[in-house]
């Protein structure tokens, strides 16, 4: 008894099959025609041996897709989908239409290469070249003699006639802010004392001060809720009328 082998074709990824089978039974790139030969699909995946572990995950995966399309085709009415969700027919026939594109100009590129065309018709205008300065007729003595004239003709730097100080933020002078908010109201808010303030070094130096009237227990800083109003009241060791007499670790 003779038996025969059947060889089957060999296509260069799942999506070279799907095309070969929707151009076979002449039907045009949808979500319908993919729904329509999955069953091709699938009898081509149960008689191929020849492919590796790679090849063959990706043919599953986008059989996978095929049998979510065809049952979803065989449901009375469509699926619900989230918002924003892409209908996977949909996005299938999308990658199948460019991949046919991509085919076609890899078929045209191939055929020239066979033909022995290694050169291709530039289709887009050539480049304007700028023009450039013809300086032919310029000597070194022309060029030194100009720049002798433009450093005549240069204006000389202004006179530098007064500087300026750096600012100077007393930490004392912030303290007895505080402290004449402290004897006016009895609170302060943080954010105010952050207000009157004009520079950074200003802010440090009004952070230090608080600091310093925390550390010795002349003032307290209350936060009523999570990212509420800080408020400085009056502390333990509160003395309204002796700010001149504390003990300061930086007292400049």
């Amino acid at each position: 008894m003779t038996t025969y082998t059947v060889r089957l074709p060999v296509y260069e990824g799942p999506l070279d099959l799907l095309l070969e089978l929707i151009e076979r039974a002449e039907l045009d790139i949808t979500k319908v025609a993919l729904a329509q030969v999955t069953d091709q699909y699938l009898a081509y995946l149960r008689q191929v041996t020849s492919l590796n572990l790679d090849d063959l995950a990706s043919f599953l995966v986008v059989a996978a897709r095929l049998l979510q399309i065809k049952s979803e085709a065989l449901l009375p009415r469509p699926p619900e989908r989230e918002e924003g969700e892409e209908d996977p027919g949909d996005a299938l026939a999308r990658q199948l239409v460019l991949y046919r594109q991509f085919k076609a100009v890899a078929a045209s590129l191939g055929t020239r290469l066979d033909a022995g065309w290694k050169t291709y018709t530039r289709r887009a205008p050539p480049p304007r070249a700028e023009p450039h300065l013809d300086m032919g007729n310029v000597s070194l003595l022309n060029l030194r003699q100009v720049f002798v004239e433009v450093l005549a003709s240069a204006q000389a730097d202004p006179e530098i006639v007064e500087s300026i100080q750096p600012q100077r933020v007393n930490i004392r002078h912030k303290i007895g802010l505080i402290f004449g908010a402290l004897r006016r109201s009895g609170r302060m808010a943080f954010s105010e004392l952050m207000r009157a303030s004009r520079s950074r070094l200003e802010i440090v130096v009004s952070f230090l001060a608080v600091l310093e009237l925390i550390k010795q227990r002349q003032v307290m800083a209350l936060q009523e809720e999570p990212f509420g109003t800080i408020e400085i009241v009056p502390g333990a060791a509160w003395q309204p009328d002796q700010e001149a007499d504390l003990e300061l670790e930086f007292d400049e």
